[in-house]
């Protein structure tokens, strides 16, 4: 009976009205599944027609008030009021505005690498972060989106720290406004930070959609106090403005520091044109460098993604997203370099460094900058708080952490993700205790960065790629705004803390790492850019690799394993692949049937089974399967088609063909590769005899005829690879012809062949624990082919082989092989008598290689061949039979 590791299984094809139903029921499972379904099982996103009319009414904001908006605050945030005069008195106009170049180069090739994805499909709730993992694949997309939520939570604190800032400078013992009213101390500031985080929390519960709603409202207030402020610079003369109190490190309490406010004056500009780096009162005195200056610069203007966090409110993500972001991020440029000019031109660097809030002492009317500071510091704190919600709640919707999150779905109410605001909000809160807020802004700054080089990375991967269905209709993207993008964020997350980018990156690679071995979404299909990038890497590298330039040096076993029933193959399966060495490993399997008879190719539904298999068992195959009217055709198939250029199988191994009965490996109890993930109905354990010897042996010399390495395998059913050792010893190799012994058997291309197949497995870290054992003839006596043997001895001989060869193994002389050998006559005493003398050798070994003699030309012999083979390898343990038909060693540097 065919053995399980060898042949084909009869596939039936389904009955016709079978499939059709199928089909309806699939289609019509399109139209009904729910829309939280394509985010969580990682299919298509397919929406019934009746929630059209929902997600219209979700769906309400436009370009201006959905993204033009948000992002404008977001960019506007503390650093337009309390932080211009710190950059400028520090790092001078022409740095400040190179630093302006710079911010926005990044952000402008950042914001077109979103557009470019968000133009390029449908973009669901999620922001940044569906556009990442849709297009990196969930481990990148969910590390990725976790240091955006850790981002967005920074930044929020960010706000909420120079919201109090500016209140305790207007309103507190030495305010602007009024003296005394509030006190101030490092845990009143905390306190206060802790009211407005509260306020932005019952702000979120009450309903996200209210803010976004006024967001346009509140633009106006922060553009017209902003105005203001504007108008004063051309409007005040000559002012002393007092430094505030918070300025421990030139006030006392003896006498009252001012400093001058200049007006526009061409000296007073000139002389704030070059860095003038001093102290940062407001952390504890630290010296004030290009990288300080940067980092909370940036942590301003990092807003451009709050748009895209919209994502699911907006009525056209795909125009709105470009077209908003864009806008505001040329109409805060010009505000920004608008203010550094006239702050430079008007106010002594003295006042800049010791006065950042130095816009209420020179405003002609100070309440307006207290309270554009405070709404437009709110205002952004409140997005960045609704942004890391939505965040979190796609995170856990994608079930990115599994169970971890599984609390944040269920807490949504009306459509607002109650649970994740309050998750947001508690993380805000841990943030406060951080007291600089310049400190907090560098790390702050180092996250969005992060984000960025994802975004960039996302989009140059897949231009690389050249993937055809990568067309985004936003028309400014290439490959080059997306590689400056990345190169500039790198260089600038280490310019602004080598620290804190060094850490953050670690993050990355870790989240990746555990996403990759634990998250249920590893499975999702939404399709990852390393797999378009690795296929257009291999492509390349496989027309380099080139079969005419093929050495012996580099030999590598490539095999092609024929499998019948891979329920009763696993140990093969497992042990061939250990045999490979890193070359190319093809499982293939036959399905005998008339392909033109059949309108469905009955492969092709189970090509993902086979896929699974090799998942389960962890082995690093291809997987090949043919459909032929004999088995024998479906080899020749293999044979010839399987691999790719000058990846091809260079080795065939077959299963024997006997009357064993096969076991179920994937169903047996006591088995290492018992799995409940594959039923009879996906691989049925076979017991037909589906071969006849002749066309076994037939298939053998088809192998050898295409000029490839032949290998049978039998018992394997009997491999114990976690057995302790002690149990086993030894791999086995017997360089002998048995059917036709000779003096050169041990030096010809098959035993060589053989001898590097057993190197080759010792050296597996599985089995390199055991002996390579070389059984040899006792040669004390008198041999078969003693006759014509020359003064060196065979053991001599072989030694010396093994030697040049690097091959350590033991000289094993056989005792009883001369009895053996002087039976040749009588084929059958003899052929039993071989397979006792190696039975006798085999109770501490593991795996034998034996020595395949020339099938026969005739057809005639083929059975009685076949009979010698399996007489000499019956009850023995697993057991490898070797024709070699190539040179695979060398003795040459």
């Amino acid at each position: 009976m065919l053995a399980p590791e060898v042949g084909s299984t009869n596939s039936e094809l389904p009955d016709e009205s079978l499939v059709q139903s199928n089909i309806i029921r699939k289609i019509s499972g399109m139209f009904n599944r729910q829309p939280s379904q394509s985010v969580s099982d990682g299919g298509p996103s397919y929406v019934q027609f009746s929630s059209f009319h929902e997600q219209s009414e979700t769906r309400t904001l436009g370009t201006f008030s959905g993204v033009f908006s948000p992002v404008t605050l977001s960019m506007f945030s503390a650093l337009i009021f309390i932080r211009m005069g710190f950059i400028v008195g520090n790092a001078g106009l022409l740095v400040t505005l190179a630093q302006f170049a710079i911010a926005y180069a990044i952000l402008v090739f950042t914001v077109m690498s979103v557009c470019a994805i968000s133009t390029n499909g449908a973009v669901e709730g999620g922001g940044a972060y569906f556009m990442i993992s849709r297009t990196l694949g969930p481990e990148f997309g969910g590390s990725i989106g976790t240091l955006f939520f850790l981002a967005n939570i920074v930044n929020s604190a960010l706000n909420i720290t120079g919201c109090v800032e500016g209140i305790v400078t207007n309103f507190g013992p030495t305010g602007y406004l009024v003296k005394g009213l509030l006190p101030d101390s490092r845990w009143w500031e905390f306190l206060y930070c802790s009211g407005i985080n509260m306020l932005n929390l019952v702000v979120c519960l009450i309903g996200a959609g209210l803010f976004a709603k006024t967001s346009v409202f509140v633009l106006a207030i922060v553009t017209g106090c902003l105005g203001v402020v504007v108008f004063s610079f051309f409007y005040q003369g000559f002012l002393e403005v007092p430094i505030p109190d918070q300025n421990t490190l030139i006030q006392n309490a003896t006498f009252h520091v001012t400093a001058n406010y200049t007006g526009l004056s061409s000296a007073t500009l000139q002389s704030n044109i070059f860095p003038h780096y001093g102290k940062d009162y407001n952390s504890n005195g630290d010296l004030v460098t290009f990288a300080s200056v940067f980092g909370v610069l940036f942590s301003g203007v990092t807003g451009i993604m709050a748009g895209a966090n919209m994502s699911g409110e907006l009525k056209n993500p795909g125009k709105a997203i470009p077209r908003g972001t864009l806008s505001a991020c040329v109409f805060t440029l010009v505000i920004y370099l608008t203010v550094s000019f006239l702050i430079a031109a008007t106010s002594t660097k003295e006042l800049l460094q010791n006065d950042y809030i130095f816009m209420a002492g020179v405003s002609v009317f100070p309440a307006s900058v207290v309270f554009g500071l405070l709404i437009a510091s709110w205002s952004a704190a409140l997005s960045n708080v609704i942004g890391a919600s939505r965040v979190v709640e796609a995170l856990a919707k994608d079930r990115i952490f599994g169970s971890f999150l599984s609390f944040i779905p269920k807490g949504t109410w009306n459509g607002n993700p109650v649970a994740a605001v309050i998750l947001s909000a508690i993380l805000v809160q841990l943030v406060l205790l951080i007291e600089s807020l310049n400190v907090i802004a560098q790390l702050n700054s180092v996250l969005f960065l992060l984000s960025y080089l994802a975004t960039n990375l996302a989009c140059l991967g897949l231009e690389l790629a050249g993937a055809p269905n990568f067309r985004p209709t936003f028309d400014y993207f290439t490959w080059h705004t997306a590689a400056i993008g990345l190169i500039g964020t790198i260089i600038m997350m280490f310019v602004i803390s080598p620290v804190y980018a060094a850490c953050s990156i670690l993050l990355c690679v870790l989240l990746v790492m555990f996403l990759h071995f634990f998250s249920p979404s590893k499975q999702a299909q939404w399709g990852s850019i390393s797999q378009a990038l690795i296929f257009h890497q291999v492509r390349k590298y496989l027309l380099l690799l080139d079969s005419r330039k093929d050495h012996v040096k580099f030999w590598r076993p490539q095999m092609l394993l024929l499998v019948n029933s891979p329920r009763s193959a696993c140990p093969l399966i497992d042990f061939i692949n250990d045999l490979k060495k890193g070359g190319l490993f093809v499982l293939g399997h036959v399905v005998t049937d008339s392909p033109e008879e059949n309108e469905v190719d009955p492969t092709l539904g189970t090509t993902v089974h086979w896929l699974n298999l090799v998942d389960h068992l962890k082995v690093k195959a291809f997987v090949e399967l043919t459909v032929a009217p004999s088995v024998r055709d479906g080899l020749q198939h293999l044979m010839r088609l399987s691999g790719m250029g000058a990846m091809k199988p260079n080795t065939v191994c077959l299963g024997f063909l006997d009357a064993d009965e096969p076991i179920d490996f994937l169903q047996s109890s006591n088995s290492s590769y018992q799995s409940v993930d594959f039923d009879n109905d996906i691989f049925p354990l076979s017991t037909q005899k589906t071969l006849q010897p002749l066309e076994y042996v037939q298939m053998m010399k088809d192998v050898l005829r295409m000029k490839k390495n032949l290998c049978l395998c039998r018992n394997f059913w009997k491999l114990k690879k976690d057995q302790k050792r002690g149990f086993t010893q030894y791999i086995d190799v017997w360089p002998v012809n048995f059917l036709h012994p000779g003096e050169h058997d041990a030096f010809d291309t098959t035993s060589l062949f053989m001898m590097q197949l057993s190197c080759i497995a010792n050296m597996c870290k599985q089995w390199s624990k055991l002996k390579l054992r070389v059984c040899i003839c006792d040669e004390s006596r008198h041999s078969y082919f003693s006759i014509n043997s020359t003064s060196q001895s065979q053991s001599d001989k072989l030694k010396h082989l093994l030697k040049t060869l690097r091959i350590t193994a033991e000289l094993f002389p056989v005792s009883g092989w001369t009895n053996t050998i002087e039976q040749h006559g009588n084929t059958d005493e003899y052929l039993h008598s071989v397979n006792r003398l190696i039975l006798q050798q085999t109770e501490e070994t593991a795996v034998t290689f034996i020595y395949l003699p020339q099938p026969p030309c005739e057809d005639s012999t083929a059975t009685s061949y076949l009979q010698k083979i399996e007489i000499i390898s019956r009850n023995l343990p697993p057991t490898i039979f070797v024709h070699g038909v190539n040179t695979v060693t060398s003795t040459t540097l």
